[in-house]
């Protein structure tokens, strides 16, 4: 099962999809398997990432702003805006797709484990995710 997920994302962060990927699960009745979650651009990603206490993830893209600074002499891809080539980095350094074991008709999350989508830009807009469903 292929499905399109498109996920608002209005603001440079991350924004948790568990949810909206774990109900797509659910539905399609796939006791086990795999579920792969592909993002569509070049200037967002994929992470699993803790989701039980925010400051992790505030000093996760703190991080990432620091280590990608916008207005950096070095770039030379700058038509699109100070943010895009940090963005293009920050998405290089992490992952456009993810693999998540499906157990019991369930995604196999460990207890403070989360899917999200990481936003790059400062106004990124609708992101479209790809979402296979298998055995």
């Amino acid at each position: 099962m292929i499905t399109k997920l498109d996920v608002e994302a209005p603001r440079r962060g991350l924004i948790e999809i568990t949810a909206e990927v774990a109900r797509l699960v659910a539905d399609s009745g796939h006791d086990e398997g795999l579920c792969t979650v592909f993002v569509q651009h070049t200037s967002c990603s994929l992470l699993i990432q803790e989701n039980a206490d925010l400051s992790a993830r505030r000093d996760l893209e703190r991080w990432f702003d620091r280590l990608a600074p916008e207005g950096d002499r070095l770039y030379t891809h700058t038509a699109e805006g100070a943010d895009d080539m940090p963005a293009h980095i920050k998405a290089a350094l992490t992952a456009t797709s993810l693999g998540i074991p499906i157990v019991a008709g369930r995604l196999a999350l460990g207890t403070w484990q989360g899917l999200y989508l990481f936003e790059h830009r400062a106004h990124g807009g609708v992101r479209r995710l790809v979402v296979h469903i298998g055995p």
